[in-house]
């Protein structure tokens, strides 16, 4: 049964539903000032969309689903990436 659980929590999919759109990832941002918010649009305006950015996220992310996916660990993989 763990060697089931292990390998299905290995193959597991993350995926993002609803509107994810560069508009509304513009929405979110525009009332965050921060340094962290104005490098991921920029970064999002730098790679024409947010196709990479969501890609990128989600297997990072699946890192992190054995211990727990918060509000957090996503804001760290978004600095993450607007870094790189």
């Amino acid at each position: 049964m763990h060697e089931l659980a292990r390998y299905l929590l290995e193959n597991l999919y993350l995926d993002f539903q609803g509107d994810v759109s560069v508009e509304k990832v513009r929405e979110f941002l525009r009332e965050d000032d921060s340094k962290e918010s104005r490098a991921l649009l920029h970064k999002i305006i730098e790679e024409k969309g947010i196709d990479d950015l969501l890609l990128t996220l989600a297997d990072c992310l699946r890192d992190s689903l054995a211990t727990g996916v918060n509000a957090n660990t996503i804001a760290e993989q978004l600095q993450t990436y607007s870094d790189s």
